[in-house]
């Protein structure tokens, strides 16, 4: 038993030794995590909403998810003459949320697509929930493509209020 002794010691050791290194390892891993920045964290969520759109009853809805990813869609009266007054939806094909910096593309129906570049900014609106408490503001290119194929742009600078909350476009 006597020769069995130092092989437990050593064996002991051994086990302290990794123990002790595991558990350093550890806290050097916890205090490096402590020391790092915490991820930013996006409000983009909180641009999600109903703006206003050219003419009276038409309206942007735009959703913002958790990773600030973008949808949306332009709800609008239709422009031709054989459809006029019907309304059109234009779903956003493409859009991109990077800051407060808002940009889409709709699909194109009837020959008609927009494509928005500017930002979503703080508005009039006092408290979250009133209308106007943010509005995008930028600039709205209508494209159009005629019989021949065709495609002229009109520019023009743009600003769209949020829709009070709980509050449908149809009751304004």
């Amino acid at each position: 038993m006597g020769k069995r002794q130092p092989t437990f010691v050593i064996l002991g050791a051994f086990l302290l030794a990794v123990s002790s290194s595991i558990t350093s390892a550890q806290q050097s891993s916890a205090a490096a995590s402590q020391n790092q920045p915490a991820a930013k964290k996006s409000n983009g969520h909180a641009y999600s909403g109903m703006y206003t759109f050219l003419k009276e009853g038409e309206f942007v809805q735009v959703s913002v998810d958790s990773d600030d990813r973008v949808s949306g869609f332009i709800s609008r009266y239709e422009d031709e003459d054989s459809e006029k007054g019907a309304f059109v939806d234009q779903f956003f094909k493409g859009a991109k949320l990077e800051g407060n910096r808002l940009t889409f593309s709709t699909k194109t129906v009837h020959g008609v697509w927009f494509d928005f570049k500017g930002t979503v900014e703080r508005g009039e609106g006092k408290n979250p929930g009133d209308e106007a408490y943010y509005i995008l503001k930028g600039t709205l290119t209508e494209n159009a493509t005629d019989a021949e194929k065709k495609v002229t742009s009109r520019n023009r600078e743009v600003e769209f209020k949020m829709f009070p909350q709980n509050v449908s476009p149809q009751a304004r």
